[in-house]
């Protein structure tokens, strides 16, 4: 099954979405199953995870209700306060939701060492233990706290969501992989080949620029443990979609067919147990 294992729905709204800045006015409007359907089918996937981009419960209900009506959203990365008293009540909620196949946080917007209050490591093992794992966004500033994390949650299932955002447009991936490489050595710490172009030069990246990452990615992670995604709409800021898929799919034409099955679907459907 190929599926694009990371991307993004919303009805535009500028105080929801307030870190859509003006210089992002590509992507100022709504973004719907409608927009996104065309653009799986040109590129031969069966589905998609649709992933959150607010820090609400509405946006995991949104989420859901749109995965209700399109079968083709096979799971949903929510969001849940994790720190909350109230934590178990509110995943009691979702039980009834097999298409609520992880959580997420925008960690990336808060200190490193937020995730490592005791509060939040508590909430991570509350996923676990109802099965859910958990996209860890983030930038390469926070791999080392990221680290601790994970050592903390030893059982737990991550996946790290658009290689940590390294550096690409000043090209720096020395420091990026010499921190990566410890959570690639814990065994369930999964990666996501996502959200590399928007990292680079808008205007003016050449798929020569990303091919480094991806190698140091695949070098790490290994096939069974990356994953393709789109970071569709957002990847829109950069590059169409076509442009970010095509890179992906000729890349991983260099490895064996079962290799690129892993990367290009079979990794994220094991990860959410779709």
């Amino acid at each position: 099954m190929r599926l694009d294992g990371h991307q993004h729905f919303w009805e535009y709204d500028p105080k929801r979405q307030d870190w859509i800045t003006p210089e992002m006015n590509r992507i100022r409007r709504n973004f719907l199953p409608a927009d996104l359907y065309p653009h799986l089918q040109d590129a031969k996937m069966a589905g998609c995870i649709a992933v959150q981009a607010e820090e609400s419960l509405r946006e995991t209900d949104f989420l859901l209700d749109l995965a209700d009506q399109h079968e083709w959203i096979v799971g949903v990365v929510g969001w849940a306060d994790l720190k909350s008293d109230s934590l178990d009540e509110v995943l009691d909620t979702y039980s009834d939701q097999p298409k609520l196949v992880g959580f997420r946080e925008v960690l990336q917007s808060k200190d490193p060492r937020y995730m490592l209050q005791e509060a939040f490591i508590r909430g991570i093992r509350k996923l676990g233990d109802r099965g859910y794992p958990y996209d860890i966004l983030i930038f390469p500033n926070h791999l080392e706290a990221s680290l601790e994390l994970v050592k903390k949650c030893p059982d737990q299932h991550f996946v790290i969501d658009h290689l940590a955002k390294p550096f690409i447009k000043s090209g720096e991936w020395k420091d990026w992989k010499k921190t990566m490489a410890p959570l690639s050595e814990r065994e369930l710490v999964h990666c996501k080949l996502s959200g590399m172009i928007t990292e680079a030069d808008w205007k003016s990246w050449t798929p020569e620029q990303l091919i480094p990452y991806m190698e140091i990615a695949l070098e790490l992670f290994g096939p069974d443990r990356l994953m393709y995604g789109s970071d569709w709409p957002v990847c829109l800021l950069a590059g169409e979609y076509e442009r970010f898929w095509q890179v992906i799919e000729e890349f991983t034409d260099s490895l064996s067919a079962s290799e690129k099955a892993r990367i290009m679907g079979e990794t994220a459907g094991e990860f959410y147990k779709i």
